[in-house]
């Protein structure tokens, strides 16, 4: 039977947490809001709606909420020719695809942004599919983004792995019933990734692949 490795990208196969940290934070500014940094890291990765309700709040003005996710992508968007790759983050995705797994982005990207990132992973001939924003109406931390991977890789869930680097993709993986592989590289702590829902913890992409034969993507097919 077929296996599938999902994966997240931003922070997961892409140092670019950080950089959405202060793209957001300098939008917020803009717009006159002064948020902390480090509030506005532990929101990355939810869908653009989500962070700016979790850190403004519900009561905020809601007809700013598209300029806000305009600036963002905007200030996000000058770092599209220089997005960072992480350590073996395409050594990973090959080395999985030669053990008979098939792999799967699920990202909250899309459009130039998730060219952009596929260009920095530069691995496209171990992409299966790609789950994209565009595809699913709601993000993480609803399972909808993996349950799509899944649906795309034609596996069940107890066939797949989900790999991810915020609480929100442990949740969504979790929801979703699969296996889940929690990375530091995003900055999120171990043990805010373990109560979330990861089965196993790793450093970044090089420490997983280094580890591979004792991780849940260990095993025949």
């Amino acid at each position: 039977m077929e296996r599938a490795a999902v994966f997240d990208v931003d922070g997961t196969l892409v140092d670019t947490n950080h950089l959405h940290v202060v793209a957001w934070w300098e939008a917020f500014r803009q717009a006159g809001h002064r948020v902390p940094m480090h509030s506005v890291h532990r929101a990355v990765g939810l869908p653009a709606g989500d962070l700016i309700a979790r850190l403004l709040g519900e009561d905020r003005d809601r007809d700013r909420d598209g300029e806000l996710s305009a600036a963002h992508k905007t200030l996000y968007g000058q770092y599209f020719d220089r997005l960072p790759p992480l350590p073996d983050a395409a050594a990973l995705l090959r080395r999985l695809r030669d053990d008979g797994w098939s792999v799967v982005l699920a990202t909250s990207a899309s459009g130039t942004e998730l060219a952009a990132l596929r260009r920095a992973i530069d691995a496209d001939d171990a992409i299966t599919a790609t789950a994209s924003a565009d595809d699913v109406e709601s993000g993480k931390p609803s399972p909808e983004p993996v349950r799509h991977a899944l649906e795309l890789a034609g596996v069940p869930a107890e066939r797949a792995v989900f790999v991810g680097d915020t609480v929100w993709d442990m949740e969504a993986g979790a929801r979703a019933g699969v296996r889940c592989v929690g990375l530091l590289c995003g900055g999120v702590p171990r043990a805010d990734l373990e109560a979330a829902g990861a089965d196993a913890v790793y450093g970044d992409p090089a420490e997983l692949l280094a580890s591979l034969a004792d991780s849940p993507l260990a095993g025949e097919a």
